[in-house]
């Protein structure tokens, strides 16, 4: 109801009169107002003037799924939306949804995470209504070994929403960190569910950190907001994402990882530096060169020989 209500209030410049709206939505003037406080209650920002009815002034920062709806043309990813004002954990929620058979392309948004996470169980600092912290469910037709494209394909999409609305010049640092001015501005995360040879389906969870201040973030981290010197509006970047994200999608489902891997290499601040990495318990050091079909990181080391790594830290040592 309320989101019809906000809806007929869009469609008018000026005042709707209650009784007018009232009857365009079958409810009594008290159920009106009863609807119209709770909007306000949520932050948005609606006048009511004697014999001249409501007017809608303004909408609140906030990501509620009525607001990401609206102007979104997506097919799949964001058709349906799990919005929560504050959440442990976004990828705890879209697992338990991906149990009871949630559909592909479900979202669940959180304005903030008590239990944020990213890699190897650190934490990812999730202030209110400051960031965009979301996972998303996805059911794709590959084997597990190939998840990390997924993870490759986000970061694509991360990158290209903040250069296409900000105009900050993103890079990626592999394998799901994406840097600005070399440091930390959003990280990816992806767990799935899985037999040996096929997957039932994979979370993406995405944290970004837009309008944050410096002095919450941990060190080596920055937000959209401290290189802009100005806020941003994240509604405007969280539907770019999340039509980003089903564009790649689905041409990942098309025509394979190449396209995704190629766009990749062409924001990929790692590829020509000297890298150390942690994997398996084993240190690798040497000239990150490029990735593979599977996106992996192909290192020359100092032998001359090439070391694949598909997980672990990487140090960019020049």
């Amino acid at each position: 109801m309320q989101d019809r209500i906000i809806s007929f209030l869009k469609e008018k410049e000026g005042y709707i009169s209650g009784d007018q709206l009232a009857h365009r939505l079958k409810i009594s003037r008290q159920a009106l107002w009863k609807h119209v406080q709770e909007l306000r209650d949520a932050g948005y920002e609606i006048v009511a003037i004697p014999h001249l009815g409501y007017q809608l002034v303004s909408i609140p920062d906030r990501l509620f799924p009525q607001e990401v709806h609206e102007g979104l043309h997506t097919h799949c990813i964001g058709k349906k939306i799990y919005y929560f004002d504050k959440l442990s954990s976004t990828m705890d929620e879209a697992m338990r949804l991906g149990f009871e058979n949630a559909p592909e392309g479900t979202v669940v948004i959180a304005e903030s995470q008590g239990c944020g996470r990213g890699r190897m169980g650190r934490q990812w600092v999730s202030p209110k209504y400051k960031g965009i912290y979301l996972s998303l469910i996805v059911k794709p037709n590959i084997i597990p070994s190939q998840t990390p494209l997924l993870t490759l394909m986000t970061a694509v999409c991360v990158c290209e929403a903040i250069r296409q609305t900000t105009g900050l010049e993103a890079q990626i640092k592999w394998p799901n960190d994406i840097l600005l001015a070399h440091r930390k501005v959003s990280g990816i995360l992806t767990e799935l569910k899985a037999e040996l040879d096929a997957v039932s389906f994979v979370l993406i969870g995405i944290g970004l950190n837009v309008n944050s201040e410096r002095s919450v973030l941990p060190e080596g981290a920055t937000s959209l907001k401290e290189q802009l010197k100005g806020a941003v509006n994240r509604l405007a970047l969280l539907k770019y994402l999340l039509q980003s994200l089903e564009d790649y999608y689905f041409l990942f489902k098309k025509e394979g990882p190449e396209p995704i891997l190629a766009r990749w290499r062409s924001y990929a601040l790692t590829l020509g530096k000297r890298v150390k990495v942690m994997y398996q318990r084993r240190h690798v050091e040497g000239e990150a060169l490029d990735i593979d079909d599977d996106g992996g990181l192909l290192i020359r080391n100092d032998a001359g020989l090439i070391d694949k790594v598909t997980a672990g830290d990487v140090i960019h040592c020049r």
